[in-house]
């Protein structure tokens, strides 16, 4: 095994605190050691709110005083979408294992420099595609492989939240073109961008509408996508960010094969509802979906309970650094998911179907 993880973490938001707990409860569950070392927001107050809570002895609004702790091997970028590239080159130049949430940047070409970084570097690289780690698209992935289903006719996602610059997020920028790079469809549903790319598919085209009312320039609440699939067949994703702030954040899925159906309105533990041929509607419960995703990734124990606590995705990237292993999803599968939401984009701008490039 490589050094135990020593972590820091960049940024005390609303994401920010998700990860701190998760942190937190993985390394104090005896299945990683490791140190929670510095951390770090440009409001100072925050910083050392979380440093009360974690233990954490560097406490600083200068990410550089992060990079230089003693013994560092591992970096958390939780801050806003405009300041990932810096960071991550920064770290991918000390060679320290990187977490970064999604998206990874403003635009596709800053995407493939931190690529080109981390990959250059060696080093562990994650990015916070949390659906990868979701219980009830894993079970469904399994479900969608079972014969007799024929062929994938459709599927269609809606996901929508209240606008994420209030409320439990509090997250001002994200108002901000220059600071986001867009809205609903780069900084929400590049999820579900990835997730179709995952449950059906590579995308080979895309037909995109965007719609903003909401007075923020460049920000879309409103994003409608077609997807041109690799095998032959389309899928469709409506993106809302709607002034709702008592409606919690939903994603609601249907996939339609010849002879099968499945739904969930739930992106963590179901339940799922499906139909096979000649058969009546049934339901796979919560407690059921659960069960069935940690017999597929083969865990028991204290790892399922950090699994259905929702602490998954950090945990296994905090084993894969100890172990020094790949984690997944990393940032070449990030990069995917953003060749597709820059087609979406340069489509609604244009008008007209544009193909996803490989990457």
């Amino acid at each position: 095994m490589l050094p135990t993880p020593v972590v820091g973490l960049i940024g005390c938001g609303h994401i920010g605190r998700f990860h701190s707990r998760n942190l937190r409860g993985s390394l104090r569950s005896e299945l990683v050691p490791g140190e929670y070392a510095a951390v770090c927001d440009r409001e100072f107050e925050r910083a050392e709110s979380f440093a009360g809570i974690t233990g954490a002895a560097t406490v600083t609004n200068n990410p550089q005083h992060v990079f230089d702790v003693q013994g560092l091997n591992t970096v958390y970028i939780c801050t806003e979408t405009a300041e990932h590239p810096g960071l991550v080159e920064e770290a991918a130049r000390r060679g320290l294992h990187i977490f970064c949430e999604k998206p990874l940047a403003k635009t596709l070409g800053d995407v493939a420099r931190m690529v080109e970084a981390v990959e250059r570097a060696g080093v562990v690289n994650q990015v916070g595609l949390v659906l990868r780690y979701s219980p009830v698209f894993t079970v469904l992935k399994d479900m969608m492989s079972e014969p007799g289903l024929g062929p994938l006719l459709t599927a269609h996602l809606r996901d929508d939240q209240f606008f994420p610059i209030r409320g439990h997020y509090g997250s001002s920028w994200r108002g901000n073109f220059e600071r986001a790079g867009g809205g609903t469809l780069i900084e929400h549903s590049i999820h579900d961008v990835d997730l179709f790319r995952w449950l059906f598919g590579d995308i080979a085209a895309v037909r995109c509408h965007t719609r903003e009312t909401t007075g923020h320039p460049g920000v879309e609440d409103v994003a409608l996508v077609t997807f041109q699939h690799a095998y032959g067949h389309q899928t469709s994703l409506s993106s809302v960010w709607h002034a709702l702030d008592d409606r919690p954040s939903t994603r609601h899925l249907e996939v339609f094969y010849e002879g099968g159906y499945f739904a969930t309105d739930h992106d963590f533990l179901g339940p799922i509802r499906f139909q096979e041929r000649s058969g009546t509607v049934r339901e796979l419960s919560s407690e059921e979906v659960f069960d069935r995703y940690c017999q597929l990734v083969g865990i028991t124990g204290a790892e399922a309970d950090l699994a259905k606590r929702g602490m998954f995705e950090d945990y296994a990237f905090l084993r894969n650094v100890l172990e020094g292993r790949p984690a997944f999803p990393d940032f070449r599968t990030a990069y995917r998911a953003h060749a597709a939401v820059d087609a979406c984009y340069r489509s609604a701008k244009e008008g007209r179907e544009m193909a996803v490039p490989e990457v």
